[in-house]
């Protein structure tokens, strides 16, 4: 059973930094492209970051570029995402998902941490 476990989300000002952390199971991590996708209640589903399983390929929305830095141990089948500068508009729940193929269609998706940015 594939399972994805997302954790380190919280409560932040503008301005400061957080690291999400998937861990993963079920499956051979080491095979698989993956991402971080995050959701608004009432708005659709964005994909934030991907990376390739070797992680020689990287993707960014642009809404992040520059701020955010996407991760993966393949030895300890866990994601990471690295949050700087956070800003308002990142406040979402942020899920990890197993792809097909790099920026391909995701598979399965954890259960998710949320992410608030508030003054």
């Amino acid at each position: 059973e594939v399972q994805l476990v997302e954790s380190g989300g919280g409560s932040v000002q503008p301005g400061e930094s957080l690291t999400l952390s998937c861990a993963a199971s079920g499956f051979s991590f080491r095979q698989y492209a993956m991402s971080w996708v995050r959701q608004v209640p009432g708005k659709e589903l964005e994909r934030v970051s991907s990376i390739n399983p070797s992680s020689t390929n990287v993707f960014y929305v642009d809404s992040v570029k520059g701020r955010f830095t996407i991760s993966r141990d393949n030895a300890k089948s866990m994601l990471y995402l690295r949050l700087n500068s956070l800003k308002p508009e990142d406040t979402a729940t942020y899920y990890c998902t197993k792809d097909q193929f790099f920026r391909g269609q995701s598979e399965e998706r954890g259960q998710g941490t949320q992410v608030t940015v508030s003054s």
